[in-house]
This record gives structure tokens, C-alpha cells and sequence, in this order.
């Protein structure tokens, strides 16, 4: 079988051809359709991701395909099962061995490139909004980087919330795709003064921020008392210092949010907010934007749309 070997950190990887792998107990053996990517992915190429796997490894963290075989003690699965799994890595292969209990049934209606988008970037979005921020009916959420893997999902889920979204992207044609899933308000970050904007519009009282630098302290002085930021990633570069001045005098606070850190310590938030998320795909409440889709043997030109910013939504990769 082929896979995308990580060999060592920093930019030393590419397609290998391995033996197929046998599940073990607890495990599945699965025939992968798609690999959904995300930016932790070109972290995870550089060794910089908060979870860091000895190379060689597999990379791809999140996969959809079909069950082929079961090992010991494996219940509740059955070859020719469709499932989607947050694996953290081996996505990127034409099969791979997976931890049952992390394997979730599609819908029906599901495809595998939609399923493949699904986990990790709608998971990450319901749980910071619902779990963590509380998001109210009537309340004004901003989104940065609103046209990305997390953010469309953000901008889609708050807007079925409730929510007034306010979506800030880079340029007409990203801004496009954040109206088409729901915002109200859109905001180019090229060209607009963001806190200044933000607050002519009432300010916010969510702030669910992928991008970090400049843009999360724009935002944050954006930000309405007792207004609630979450920090998504950093994928313009910096990692904001927060002055805890502003969070005292504004009533503010900030909630980190690691959506993968949950599976370790409280599992079942996630599995019941994934069992949600596949109740509105269902009922067409949720759409997933794949922007490309792109077979094994392009994995470094997939992996270059998200390094450059060309991709909306999600860039998947199909076997």
C-alpha cells in the first residue's frame, strides 16, 4: 500500500509503499477513501504541533473509509461499516489500523470527502461555541480567518446557533464562500481596520479567532464586557500575549480550546457532540465546503494550498 511518510522533521517526507497492516485488539482495519487535511498537519511536518510523533510516521488526522476487518474484542463494528475517525495520524495511506472506539457511522447521504472534512473542523467549531463560550440566540460572533477549515464551520454553526456573525477573511472570493454559509456581516481583513469596524457594528460577544497575532488583539479590544474569546490556532503566524489589564477592566475571558485534548480527558463531551453534528448533516442544517480534492500521489500540492492560503474550507485527499 502506499502512504505519506513523515521521515523526519522538517520537511523530509513523501510517498512510501508499506505492507498492509493487520488490526490489533481494540482495533479496526480500514480501506481509506479520503483524508481530510488541517493546518496541524504543516505543524506536524515541521515537529512544532502540540502532539509530536518519532518520525517515521504516517501523517493524516482524520480519515473516512470503510471497515474491512476487526480485531479481538472489537463490538458494535462490522465489515462494510462507513465510518469517520479522529486518528492524529496514518490518514494519508489507502489503509490503515485505527482504534475502534474512534470510529464514528456516517449518514447514509454522507460522502466520504464530506465525512473526511467532518470531524475535526465542525467538532472543533460546536464544542468551543456551545461547550466552551455558551453562545446565545441574539449574540454577535466574530469569526477570523472565516473562510478556512475551522472558521467556515464556526461561522455555519454559530449562524445555526443564532448568532449575528460577523465573518473576517482575506479578499472578496473567501468572503464569498463565509456569506454563502451564513455570515452577516463580512469584513476583508486586506483592508479594513478590524477593531474599528467590529465596534461600529456593536462589537462582539464571541470571538472565535483561527489566525492569533494582530488580528486576536484587534479583536479583543473589539470585544464587548463580558464578551468571551476563543483561541482557534495561529495560522497567521503569532501566538498573542494577552494583556490581563484589558481582561479586568472589560469583565473579559478568554477560553483555550484544544478539541483533541477532550478525547483524552472527557471523551464523552466529544462523542455526544459529534452524535449532534451528524444529526444536522442529516437534517441539511450542515454542508462542508471542500474547496479541492486532490488524489494520494498530490499529497505536497494539497498540503501547499493550505501553506499558501489558497483553499476555502477544506482541502481533502482521496485514495
Amino acid at each position: 500500500m502506499r502512504a505519506y511518510r513523515i521521515r523526519a522533521f522538517g520537511g523530509d517526507a513523501g510517498l512510501e509503499t508499506l505492507d498492509r497492516p493487520s488490526p490489533g485488539p481494540g482495533q479496526v482495519l480500514l480501506r481509506i477513501a479520503a483524508c481530510g487535511l488541517n493546518f496541524a498537519d504543516l505543524l506536524m511536518l515541521k515537529g512544532d504541533y502540540q502532539e509530536r510523533p518519532e518520525p517515521p510516521f504516517t501523517l493524516g488526522m482524520e480519515v473516512a473509509g470503510t471497515v474491512e476487518a476487526l480485531g479481538d474484542g472489537v463490538a458494535g463494528l462490522a465489515p462494510g461499516d462507513r465510518v469517520a475517525v479522529f486518528a492524529g495520524q496514518g490518514g494519508l495511506a489507502d489503509w490503515g489500523v485505527f482504534p475502534a472506539d474512534r470510529c464514528v457511522r456516517l449518514p447514509d447521504a454522507m460522502p466520504f470527502d464530506h465525512a473526511a472534512a467532518f470531524l475535526i473542523a465542525y467538532g472543533t467549531s460546536h464544542l468551543a461555541l456551545k461547550h466552551r463560550a455558551h453562545l446565545q440566540p441574539g449574540e454577535t460572533l466574530l469569526v477570523t480567518g472565516a473562510a478556512g477549515g475551522v472558521g467556515l464551520t464556526a461561522v455555519e454553526i454559530g449562524k445555526a446557533m443564532g448568532a449575528r456573525v460577523i465573518a473576517c477573511a482575506r479578499g472578496a472570493d473567501k468572503l464569498a464562500v463565509a456569506q454563502a454559509a451564513g455570515a452577516d456581516h463580512l469584513l476583508d481583513s486586506d483592508t479594513v481596520d478590524l477593531r474599528r469596524e467590529v465596534k461600529a457594528l456593536g462589537g462582539a460577544d464571541v470571538v472565535y479567532d483561527a489566525v492569533g497575532g494582530d488580528t486576536f488583539m484587534a479583536a479583543l479590544r473589539a470585544t464587548n464586557p463580558e464578551g468571551r474569546l476563543l483561541p482557534i490556532g495561529f495560522a497567521g503566524g503569532g501566538v498573542p500575549q494577552i494583556p490581563a489589564n484589558l481582561l479586568l477592566v472589560k469583565n473579559l475571558t478568554v477560553l483555550g480550546v484544544y478539541w483533541g485534548g477532550y478525547m483524552a480527558f472527557k471523551p464523552r463531551i466529544v462523542t455526544d457532540s459529534i452524535a449532534e453534528l451528524m444529526a444536522m448533516y442529516a437534517a441539511g442544517q450542515l454542508r462542508p465546503h471542500v474547496s479541492h480534492a486532490l488524489p494520494l500521489d498530490r499529497v505536497d500540492e494539497a498540503l501547499e494550498l493550505l501553506r499558501s492560503r489558497k483553499s476555502t474550507g477544506k482541502v481533502v485527499v482521496t485514495m
